[in-house]
This record gives C-alpha cells, structure tokens and sequence, in this order.
C-alpha cells in the first residue's frame, strides 16, 4: 500500500497536485455541492436517503479521527497515511451536507418569513470554504456540527416514520443532541489533547445554546417546514379537474416579464370567484393538513387582515407535488396574499396578487395551464 501512495505521489498528476494543494480547499468545497446537486432529487428517494446518512456517519467518523490523530492514536494503523486529509474530508461532509440543505430548503422557503434560518444555511454552506484553518478550533467544530447534525434528524426522521408535527421536531431535535453531546463525551475521554485544548462544560454549554436557539427559531415560525415544499403557486379565475388533471384559466403577463408567466394583478368582475391553486410535495405515504390562509391589506389601517383559512389534507408521493386549489367568492379590489400555512403556522409559500375591478365583458388576456 505504501509503495502504492509514493507511486502516486511520484507522479505527473501527484506533483501537479502537491504544488497547488493549497486550492485543495475550494476544489473539495466546489466538488460537494456539485456532487449533490447532480445526484440529489427527492428527499424520500432511497438514494438520497443513503448518501445524507452516509454523509453525516461519514463526517461523524472522521471529526472523531481527527480530534484522537493529535495524540497519534492512528500511529502503525492504515489510517495514518491519511491523517493529512482529514481536514479535507470534513470540509467535504460539511459542504456535502449544508448544500444539500440549501438545496431542499430552497425548494420549500418563504423568504418572507424563513429568511433569516435560511440564510444561517447559506451562510455555513459559504463559510465552509474558509473552515480548513479553522477547523483545529473545537469549539468551531462542534459548533457546525451541532447544527448540521440538528437539521439532518429534522430531515430524516419526518420522512422515515411518516409523520410531521411539533413533537416530532422537538424529539428529533433531543436525539441529534443526544448524539452530538455523545460524540463531544468520546472524543474528549479519548482525546488528551482535546481536554487540554477544551473546557468541557463552556463545549457543552455551546451545543446547548445552539440547540436552544434553533427551537427558538422553530417556535417563532423562521424555519420551513421541510420535507414539505411548495413547487407551485397560482391564482387564476377558474380551476377545473378532469381526467385526473387540472387546468388553471390564469392571465399572462406582458411578453417582456420572462421570469415568470402569470400576471400579478387579477382583472377581476364582480361576483366573479377568484382561486388559488397549488402543488405540495410531501414525502411518500406523509399525510399533512395544510391550510390557504387568505390575507387583504387594509390600505386605512396599513395592516394585513386574516379573511379565511382554508385546509387542504396533503398525500404525499406525487413527485411534482399534491395537487389543490381553494377559492373565495365574496372579494374586494386591493391587494391579497395567500400564505401556504401548516397547522402548526409554519409557512411554505406564499401566492400573492392584486385585485383589480373591471368592467363586464372587459378583455383579459388568458391562457390555460395544466398540471
């Protein structure tokens, strides 16, 4: 084996890395991401599944190797040729798994609402290119951990017992706890380095604290609830179901708004019904009520009032997502938001639009769109 790693270090291909190893970092950075985003999809696919447990069994493995390498508790063992690439590796999980996040959360956030944990996401997926020379810094270390581990038993658990509800995060949240502060207790009773190096109750108060602070996030409603996503959003003047399709009459937007094709002000006729349809993804066999919240501003008070909330029961499966539309018929010119609520207040989306009254008879500018 060993004649085998001086073979390639010998090399055209070993030298040219040797000399720009110093890019090493960013290329491990960069390779996380894309390896997700070319092999990620669905978040109950049996793959991705795989690849975030062994991600984050993974990165467990390697934080415990390299906190326990300072001590040459790996001295004569196979992993000792390779202790100079463990910062590597866990640079590498941390990318995998934090872009993996952005790229589901992505898929469900409302930034109206969920900008701020979100962007924690973003950030920590960016910061990980600058984690390498920091990554001695237990403290630091952990930290990331602690909460790649908390998103990641978020992630998993909802989608294996096929169920979502408050309980259910506050219990996945004491179990990655649970085995973070188990990770901190092995490493430090392995590790002399890392008791000379840590104070173990400041590291434990530290896990605590951003444990806290997430359930905090969660209870002011500044987390989404992933594994739902909101994949679409619509408000149109007429939904019909047929053939197990449903097709939406919606207006078109001028030809120079290419980001998006409907149009945000609604010609509206009087008592005419105004709908809004959406798509839901949800794990296989995850069934969620979800509910329309209906808002109008009041343009006096500069506030926005709650008119209705209308529930729509989410199967999951679907891989473009559950399919339905509420609708209210007694509306007023202003503007409107429907926010895509979970019972527990949690937002996924948002359709949002204006009224406009118009006259009998006045052309709209309609297409149909069928999901």
């Amino acid at each position: 084996m060993n004649r085998v790693v001086a073979r390639i270090r010998n090399s055209t291909s070993g030298q040219y890395l040797i000399r720009n190893k110093k890019y090493a970092p960013i290329v491990f950075f960069i390779g996380g991401f894309v390896f997700d985003s070319l092999t990620l999809g669905r978040i109950d696919r049996a793959y991705d599944l795989t690849m975030l447990c062994l991600h984050m069994s993974s990165l467990s493995f390697m934080i415990y190797a390299f906190n326990l390498a300072e001590d040459g508790r790996w001295k004569n063992t196979f992993l000792e040729r390779f202790e100079e690439y463990f910062p590597l590796a866990i640079q590498f999980f941390f990318g995998a798994l934090s872009s993996a996040y952005v790229i589901y959360f992505s898929r469900s956030v409302s930034l109206s609402k969920t900008v701020s944990f979100f962007s924690i996401i973003v950030i920590l997926f960016i910061a990980n290119e600058f984690l390498k020379r920091k990554l001695s810094n237990k403290y630091l270390q952990f930290s990331v951990y602690s909460f790649i581990s908390f998103t990641f038993f978020t992630f998993m658990i909802p989608v294996f017992i096929k169920q979502m509800n408050t309980v259910v995060f506050v219990v996945s949240g004491l179990i990655s706890m649970a085995c973070t502060l188990a990770l901190v207790r092995k490493v430090y009773r392995r590790s002399a380095s890392t008791r000379r190096q840590v104070h173990l109750g400041k590291l434990l108060s530290l896990v605590v604290g951003i444990y806290s602070l997430i359930y905090v996030f969660y209870f002011f409603k500044l987390i989404p609830p992933v594994p739902l996503a909101l994949k679409s959003g619509l408000v149109g003047h007429q939904v019909k179901y047929e053939d197990g399709k449903y097709s939406v009459l919606y207006e078109k937007d001028e030809w120079h708004v290419f980001w998006r094709a409907h149009r945000l002000k609604l010609l509206w006729r009087p008592n005419e019904k105004v709908y809004v349809f959406t798509s839901i993804f949800a794990p296989t066999n995850l069934e969620k009520a979800v509910y329309h919240r209906w808002k109008w501003y009041n343009v006096s008070l500069e506030e926005w009032e709650v008119v209705e909330d209308i529930g729509i029961n989410v199967r999951g499966g679907r891989t473009d997502g559950y399919r339905g539309y509420t609708y209210k018929h007694w509306v007023k010119p202003g503007r409107w938001e429907v926010e895509v609520i979970t019972e527990e207040g949690l937002v996924l989306g948002m359709v949002d639009f204006e009224i406009v009254k118009t006259r009998e008879g006045a052309t709209r500018n309609t297409a149909v769109k069928v999901f």
